[in-house]
């Protein structure tokens, strides 16, 4: 018996790059990526930021963004991976979008 994947493969393009997200115990990262050339654009990380785990997902969501703007990146795909959309990786997501990155 074959065994099915369930879960689906986001890409990013040169129009729609992806916002990646990985999130640990204590850290959370990411970047946001061009699949069509698989280079990484902008990363950022929460190593530098102090507080919860929410808290630094909000400034990391909001520098990502303020990042992307300055590259003229307006609009992501966005990729939590395993993550449910919730606690920090939800936060991010917001933060972002608050800054004027849409997906």
């Amino acid at each position: 018996m074959k065994s099915k994947s369930y879960f689906r493969r986001i890409t990013g393009s040169a129009a729609r790059p992806r916002l990646r997200v990985f999130r640990s115990l204590q850290e959370i990262y990411a970047q946001i990526i061009d699949d069509s050339i698989g280079k990484t654009l902008i990363a950022a990380d929460s190593r530098s930021h102090l507080g919860s785990l929410t808290k630094k997902a909000v400034s990391v969501g909001t520098e990502i963004a303020k990042v992307a703007k300055t590259k003229k990146i307006k609009c992501v795909v966005y990729d939590r991976g395993r993550y449910a959309y919730m606690g920090a990786v939800k936060e991010l997501a917001e933060a972002a979008r608050k800054e004027g990155l849409d997906f």
